[in-house]
């Protein structure tokens, strides 16, 4: 119930709609127990037409008893019989009957659309805390979890706690209010049949609850079995030209069918014990019915006045109400159960605390003015040292390159700049402050990324373009694409800046998607650039267009610049070598072909 009661507090101001929710569940059961009691004197009337021409007298003294209750009740209602007949009287029932299922069910309504409005919200919230929550969470976290499982947890354990929210309000919560009135009127009825009821109950509660148990371990194996089949069509979906190419679609099959057998198999068990609960606790349910009968029935037939026909009549009309409420709770408990599984996955995203965070008070970054600078830097990821004794300054307006084989540690280095991740040793500082003192959203203010592979969105080139900015200028955006040498293809499309690109730019070729991401570094202005092998991934003539883009961009910037092609980076100020996590060369282009080392040697590899 902990998670349970977690997951309302996503509803603003929940404990006082919860209470107006027992509020509209409380009188409306109380109006629809009224309506069937009426049927008791309903009942008296149509078997003993000629009622006693005594009226009762009433009790000499008010107490709270089950005999003063019979004996005020009849002083009434035998004068009213007597004073206004027989016909009338039951005309006065059957309207008050009516009247009392109007009210009940009015009741009802504004009882659900409650449910219904703080379910929504704790959708609705619960969603946007997640999607807080994982765009927080720094990169290392989506490098050790599959994207599909992360996917499945905002859509199908959604869905599932959604269903869980609005079943266990209308159905754990209500129904007991339901079950507990009418016990009450039962007891009044007769205590001895009541009783006897109740020592049957366990029975039948026993049976639903091993039900419900097992239920819960296959619905968190539903879970995650979903989790690994969105996973799977995320990657097949996004993959689907290396598929073709190597004729993996059987594979791709075979992978998907193992999965899918798994999920089906886990949700027939699934439905075999949810189906169970239904039809095993009716059988019990008629079973509990018929000894009711034997027992009740001859209570009646004894003759002792214990218990009059037209009592045991009710009896059987408020028992036979409560076997839908039990049903109900019964299966809004099952529901429940899959939805606390479910939320228990979400939770744990939740709950995940982000390795990069703001310290309190962090300083508000305002501009760049002089440096960023590593001291005796080193990074783990993993087992493994990536990063080893690093120590570089980087003045303002200068241009530094990172060359090496690949594994050296460029990006890693890079990385560490906008706080993608921290250092596991040493600092890194900007102006002479130790980044993690500064506000993270202003630190990558001043930064602008340009990475291999362009990421764009499903959206219009102008959109895309002004990614993350607000109230921007359309000559802004077309300046700037002006600047990446972008302008020209951009006005060749169908409907130029407000053209949609597809899926991930899917429509655009690799070098007009990657003068749009640069277009998108120029419109942002940063003093700061990180460009992460942005033209390795082109041909020749969209290389030259793109590096054009980035000569103009890189003007009177700080840039650093991550290059498996060292043609584009010999006009850097200065070349920084880094093989196996070390820096082992550092130079400009002229120092380092003299020096006869690794740069030299990779040099002469690209020339061949």
């Amino acid at each position: 119930m902990k998670i349970y009661f977690r997951i309302l507090q996503y509803a603003p101001g929940y404990a006082a709609r919860i209470l107006k929710f027992f509020l509209y569940a409380i009188l409306g059961v109380v109006f629809s127990a009224g309506y069937l009691a009426l049927t008791m004197p309903m009942l008296k009337v149509l078997f003993d037409p000629v009622v006693s021409s005594t009226v009762p007298d009433l009790p000499e003294k008010f107490e709270l008893s089950k005999a003063v209750a019979e004996q005020t009740f009849n002083h009434y209602f035998i004068g009213f019989v007597q004073q206004y007949g027989p016909h009338n009287t039951l005309l006065i029932i059957c309207i008050g009957i009516v009247v009392l299922i109007i009210m009940g069910n009015t009741l009802r309504y504004l009882e659900r659309l409650t449910a219904s409005r703080i379910k929504v919200d704790v959708v609705k919230n619960m969603r946007m805390d997640i999607f807080s929550k994982v765009s927080s969470l720094d990169i290392g976290y989506f490098n050790n979890q599959r994207k599909g499982d992360l996917m499945s947890r905002f859509t199908n354990d959604m869905s599932e706690v959604e269903s869980s929210v609005a079943n266990s309000l209308k159905s754990v919560l209500k129904e007991p209010i339901t079950l507990i009135v009418y016990l009450t009127v039962l007891f009044t009825i007769s205590y001895k049949l009541t009783l006897f009821t109740l020592i049957l109950l366990p029975v039948t509660g026993g049976l639903v609850a091993e039900i419900i148990k097992r239920l819960k371990r296959k619905a968190k194996q539903s879970q995650e079995s979903m989790g690994r089949i969105v996973n799977i069509l995320d990657e097949t979906f996004g993959g689907m030209r290396v598929i073709k190419a190597f004729n993996a679609r059987n594979f791709i099959l075979k992978k998907i069918d193992d999965e899918t057998s798994y999920h089906r198999k886990v949700n027939l068990s699934i439905a075999r014990k949810n189906e169970l609960s239904s039809p095993l606790s009716e059988v019990l349910g008629v079973i509990i019915v018929a000894v009711i009968l034997y027992y009740g029935g001859n209570l009646v037939l004894g003759g002792s006045g214990e218990l009059e026909p037209q009592q045991f009549m009710g009896f059987l009309v408020f028992y036979a109400s409560m076997i839908q409420p039990a049903k109900n709770f019964s299966n809004g408990i099952t529901s429940l159960q899959k939805g606390t599984v479910a939320a228990d996955r979400i939770f744990r995203i939740i709950d995940t605390e982000p390795a990069i965070k703001n310290k309190e008070n962090a300083i508000v970054l305002q501009s760049f003015n002089d440096s960023i600078e590593f001291r005796q830097v080193g990074f783990t990821y993993g087992a493994d040292m990536v990063l080893k004794n690093i120590n570089l300054k980087i003045e303002r307006g200068k241009t530094v390159a990172l060359v090496g084989p690949s594994g050296g540690g460029k990006s890693t280095l890079a990385d560490l700049i906008p706080r993608f991740y921290d250092p596991t040793q040493g600092e890194v500082l900007l102006d002479g402050i130790g980044l993690p003192e500064y506000d993270i959203e202003s630190l990558r203010r001043v930064m602008g990324v340009v990475t291999q592979e362009s990421i764009l969105f499903n959206d219009t080139i102008f959109n895309n373009i002004a990614f993350g900015m607000e109230n921007v200028k359309e000559e802004d955006v077309i300046h700037a694409a002006r600047v990446a040498n972008a302008h020209d293809f951009i006005m060749q499309t169908e409907h130029g800046y407000q053209t949609y690109i597809g899926d991930r730019g899917s429509k655009l070729s690799g070098g007009q998607r990657q003068r749009l991401a640069i277009a998108r570094a120029v419109l942002k202005n940063p003093p700061i650039l990180i460009l992460d092998e942005a033209t390795s991934a082109l041909d020749s003539e969209s290389e030259r267009l793109v590096q054009d883009a980035l000569t103009n961009l890189m003007k009177n910037r700080t840039s650093i610049v991550i290059a498996h092609r060292l043609s584009t980076i010999q006009h850097a100020d200065e070349i920084v070598v880094l093989q196996d996590g070390h820096i082992v060369e550092r130079g400009t282009h002229a120092v380092l072909v003299q020096q006869n080392g690794l740069y030299k040697k990779l040099s002469e590899i690209q020339k061949a």
